[in-house]
């Protein structure tokens, strides 16, 4: 059974070096194993709990988007969207909260955080919260029980939101599922060996702490005069330097191999001056991101291109969400009193759906194709000695999805052949 994994990133800024070592990387590089649907999104309904400038989170999602596709990622093997073009996951939000604790809500780390600044400061405990703020673990947790993600990469501080996720999820499916589990129970996954990388002053990196190394803005230059700024001991060229518990040392790990490592340790012990040190770190740095940068800048140049691809991850997207929400309508009692009544919410366009195509070769026997909206093939059958065979087996790939014994060859890999033949559920 294949095991999904969603991760998205709040559309309030660009992205800097710590976002691609904790999220971003290891997000694109699990996609890539055999046996796992992804799942990536901007996070564009998160950022208005604490933006209110229109441009900048309009920017914000440009750059994001074009980042995660100039760092690798496929967008024909994930499912790859923006957060507001999925309707139905602010209508999961508010199914969700009608069955969440107001007690579980005020333990929120983020909601405390604000009304422990706000006593501080002499003001009303609630001054500075807003139910966005308020209710923002509900939407996490619609976000990730839409698609039922087995798997959440997370930091640290996140944890506690997939676990209201999965307290969320269980209260659902025990008021609701008669028998049936809805939604499935999330796990957090905190990168075991850099859950959070140091910023120039040794804290993590954040943009509220102004310490930030960028990924791709400034380019090469704003690279070398950003690593220039970490923060290290006092030691002249020549004396040794003990690596432990140094930011420039943790940074360079983040992006070395092992050997290089203990390369790099060696020779700070051996007397490795603190510039000597920034000037590797940095080609280390932008040997890997050098000719992604690139790709991002020729991407954003092109918003058209990032804005088609966007269009069919929300339709793969929309194709697995629509037929969920519509079960959990009538799970909880609203929706059209007849089964023929027209649906609006649970609708697709159909623009956007794949096609199974039908033909006859030369050789006289028959075959069928599966193609992705955008034209790409994605399965091909073997041949047929009646039309009516293939025919058949077009309609129960329609009807079950895929199945391990059709008699067709995978050209796509199966998660993105699973996620086009759920297009047809609505269809």
């Amino acid at each position: 059974m294949s095991q999904r994994v969603l991760t998205g990133i709040t559309t309030t800024g660009t992205l800097h070096l710590g976002n691609y070592v904790g999220a971003i990387r290891p997000a694109i590089e699990a996609s890539r194993v055999a046996g796992v649907e992804s799942f990536f999104f901007m996070a564009d309904f998160h950022a208005l709990i604490k933006c209110d400038e229109p441009a900048r989170i309009a920017h914000s999602s440009r750059s994001i988007a074009a980042t995660w596709l100039a760092a690798g990622l496929d967008p024909e093997r994930v499912t790859f969207y923006r957060q507001s073009d999925i309707p139905e996951i602010p209508e999961l939000t508010w199914l969700l909260t009608c069955v969440t604790a107001k007690g579980q809500m005020n333990r929120a780390h983020a909601y405390k955080a604000a009304v422990d600044a706000a006593t501080a400061a002499g003001e009303d405990p609630d001054a500075r919260v807003t139910m966005g703020l308020y209710s923002y673990p509900i939407l996490m947790a619609a976000d990730i029980l839409m698609f039922n993600a087995h798997r959440v990469p997370v930091g640290k501080d996140q944890v506690q939101h997939i676990e209201m996720a999965r307290d969320v999820a269980q209260r659902f499916n025990h008021l609701y599922g008669q028998g049936r589990e809805f939604f499935t129970l999330p796990e957090a996954v905190v990168e075991a060996e850099m859950e959070l990388l140091p910023g120039l002053d040794g804290r993590k990196m954040s943009k509220s702490y102004d310490n930030v190394i960028p990924l791709f803005e400034g380019g090469a230059a704003a690279l070398q005069s950003a690593v220039a700024r970490i923060v290290t001991d006092s030691k002249l060229p020549g004396e040794p330097k003990e690596p432990e518990g140094q930011a420039l040392v943790t940074i360079y790990d983040a992006f070395a191999t092992p050997e290089q490592r203990a390369a790099f340790r060696a020779a700070l012990r051996g007397g490795l001056a603190w510039g000597e040190a920034k000037a590797q770190l940095v080609a280390l740095i932008d040997g890997q991101i050098g000719p992604m940068r690139a790709r991002y800048a020729a991407l954003m140049a092109n918003p058209a291109e990032l804005e088609a691809i966007l269009q069919r991850g929300a339709a793969k997207a929309r194709a697995l969400a629509a037929p969920l929400l519509a079960e959990l309508r009538r799970a909880v009692g609203i929706g059209a009193f007849t089964a023929d009544a027209p649906q609006q919410h649970a609708k697709v366009e159909k623009a956007a759906l794949p096609v199974f195509k039908q033909y006859r070769e030369a050789d006289g026997r028959f075959y069928f194709k599966l193609v992705s909206a955008a034209g790409e093939l994605l399965l091909q059958s073997q041949s047929f000695e009646q039309g009516r065979d293939a025919g058949q087996w077009v309609a129960r790939l329609k009807r079950e999805g895929w199945l391990a014994d059709a008699p067709a060859t995978l050209v796509a890999d199966e998660a993105t052949v699973r996620a086009a033949l759920a297009a047809f559920a609505e269809d």
